[in-house]
């Protein structure tokens, strides 16, 4: 099947296909249409993002559905919102010409209310998130009993974000006999435990094998010290002119801390993560698919649902705990036949996690050196000229009368003084930039870890105020040898203050039977440092992570 005319897809559903320009069908398409159309079992489908998974069920069901029944026949569960909304587009586009089929969807973040009333049209097509289609099971507004097809879209990615139990009552509410198609990305341990007990002897479809993903991808990684990844992502950026890119972080808090520092250095970047709004999620996500913003700074469940073929770079600020969801994220970028690049930035003690990444993966991950202000100069000169050859368009007209005479200078000087123009701030800005120390990965030993890149921190940082020796009740004390000293992760900059301080080690210890001593406090600009009574070490490493302050997280850790 290399054509969608060679299937037995209905006229309507091809003609639907064709308005949008498709002619050959995905790899994954070519395997499912033609299983879904004349196989009654139900289906593994393993599979990256950006393969054309949509319509690979949704085209045969389509072709089978009964437009004149008002029942829901079609259930597709989905992690995020902005997936639920992806998947109904295109569902409808697919159904334009099927006049009597209806799809609704239904998620969290918008009014329930309307979604209720959405459904009194009686639609065939349901495409949910787990927790609104739970909300509306236990409001009596859905009734799945009698569904013929049950699509689990991106399976792995709503067991990682805690949907397992909405999951497994979603599946305890619908019929038996109804076919089960569950597509992922990973085949991770819990997308096999819901594989084995709620699908029957499935058939197994797999796509995009690791290897098919390295081909048009060049994967590099970059070894720097804690202190200096923020200004070595800022010169692989630089490096990296006319880029349109994802940057992945592990946490939220990260995220939105990268996002600003590129922002305030004059980047088009933004963040996405689960602390924003749905107002602001939607914001940011259409600036980036307008290229309004070129950098998009987000988590790696956030970023689900985010359809965008034309990335240029993937760059993982932050490994992944999982081999596989650096393929995916890496993924992302080479699609459409293009080339792409992945890069990772790595600190020294994660030296074992990237040669796991690498072992699991077998992908070939060259290590590269952060680039110098001379090469980054070279490599904006070159983007400048690339710009200048590739976009044709006429974006504004002038009176070429405005153009002086420039007979007195060659085109060579010309382009001299252009470039000298364009360039100027960020020539100046490298100009007395050192380089950033080079560190090699050795395969006999591990490299210092952070904590002791910490100590070096604390030895060359730049102290705060040393007033924070005090007892319970504020008078000064000698330090001694019987307290731990903890670095702490938020600073001045998230408006912690010491008595903040003195309030976070009293909650993180209030199930103690006594009142540890506290020591001295330091609330630096990004971070802090606090001294508590050795016999706590253990409540305030337990408790602390699972508290928060001015809704970020808070995480401790011994500074020596």
């Amino acid at each position: 099947m290399n054509l969608f005319t060679e299937t037995n897809l209905s006229p309507e559903i091809l003609k639907a296909v064709g308005d949008l320009g498709f002619v050959s069908p995905t790899e994954i398409q070519k395997q499912t249409i033609p299983f879904i159309s004349s196989d009654i079992r139900d289906l593994i489908a393993l599979a990256q993002t950006g393969t054309g998974k949509t319509a690979a069920f949704s085209l045969p069901i389509l072709d089978m559905i009964d437009d004149g029944s008002r029942k829901i026949q079609l259930l597709v569960l989905c992690p995020t919102r902005e997936l639920c909304l992806q998947i109904t587009k295109d569902i409808k586009n697919y159904s334009k010409y099927l006049p009597n089929i209806k799809t609704t969807a239904v998620y969290g973040g918008s009014s329930i209310m309307e979604q209720i009333r959405s459904l009194k049209e009686k639609p065939q097509i349901i495409v949910g998130t787990p927790g609104r289609v739970i909300d509306l099971i236990n409001r009596k507004a859905l009734d799945f009993s009698e569904i013929h097809w049950l699509v689990l879209d991106e399976a792995d990615e709503m067991l990682s974000m805690g949907f397992k139990d909405d999951l497994e009552t979603i599946l305890s509410e619908t019929p038996e006999t109804k076919q089960t198609f569950l597509f992922s990305a990973t085949m991770n341990k819990e997308v096999e435990r819901i594989s084995k007990n709620y699908l029957t002897k499935p058939h197994r479809i797999s796509v995009g094998s690791i290897n098919e993903v390295k081909k048009n991808i060049s994967h590099e990684f970059y070894v720097v010290g804690y202190r200096q990844k923020k200004e070595a992502l800022k010169r692989l950026i630089d490096a990296n002119p006319n880029q349109y890119s994802i940057i992945f972080c592990r946490t939220r808090m990260e995220t939105q801390e990268i996002a600003d520092f590129l922002m305030q250095n004059g980047y088009a970047a933004d963040a996405l993560h689960g602390d924003l709004s749905q107002a602001q999620r939607d914001t940011v996500m259409k600036k980036f698919r307008l290229k309004n913003i070129d950098i998009l700074v987000a988590t790696d469940v956030a970023a689900r649902g985010l359809d965008v073929n034309s990335l240029t770079h993937v760059i993982h600020y932050s490994l992944p705990d999982d081999p596989e969801v650096f393929v995916h994220r890496s993924g992302r970028t080479g699609r459409a036949g293009k080339d792409g690049i992945s890069m990772a930035l790595i600190k020294p003690e994660e030296t074992r996690k990237l040669k796991q990444i690498k072992s699991v993966t077998k992908i070939d991950i060259t290590e590269k050196q952060i680039p110098t202000g001379d090469e980054i100069i070279k490599a904006q000169v070159e983007g400048v000229f690339e710009r200048l050859f590739t976009e044709h368009e006429d974006f504004f007209t002038f009176d070429d009368a405005l153009i002086p005479d420039l007979s007195e200078f060659s085109k060579e000087e010309l382009v001299h003084k252009l470039l000298q123009l364009q360039l100027r701030d960020l020539s100046m800005f490298y100009k007395d930039k050192k380089d950033l120390a080079a560190h090699k990965l050795s395969d006999e030993r591990d490299v210092p870890s952070s904590r002791s890149e910490r100590r070096r921190d604390e030895r060359d940082g730049r102290r705060g105020d040393r007033d924070g020796g005090r007892d319970r009740g504020g008078k000064p004390r000698r330090k001694n040898d019987n307290m731990t000293r903890f670095f702490f992760n938020l600073g001045k900059r998230d408006n912690l203050k010491k008595v903040d301080m003195l309030d976070i080690i009293n909650k993180a210890t209030k199930k103690a039977r006594k009142r540890p001593d506290i020591g001295d406090i330091e609330i630096l600009e990004k971070f802090s440092f606090f001294e508590v009574e050795k016999d706590f070490t253990n409540e305030i490493l337990n408790n602390l992570s699972s508290m928060k302050f001015k809704g970020k997280e808070m995480r401790a850790e011994e500074a020596n």
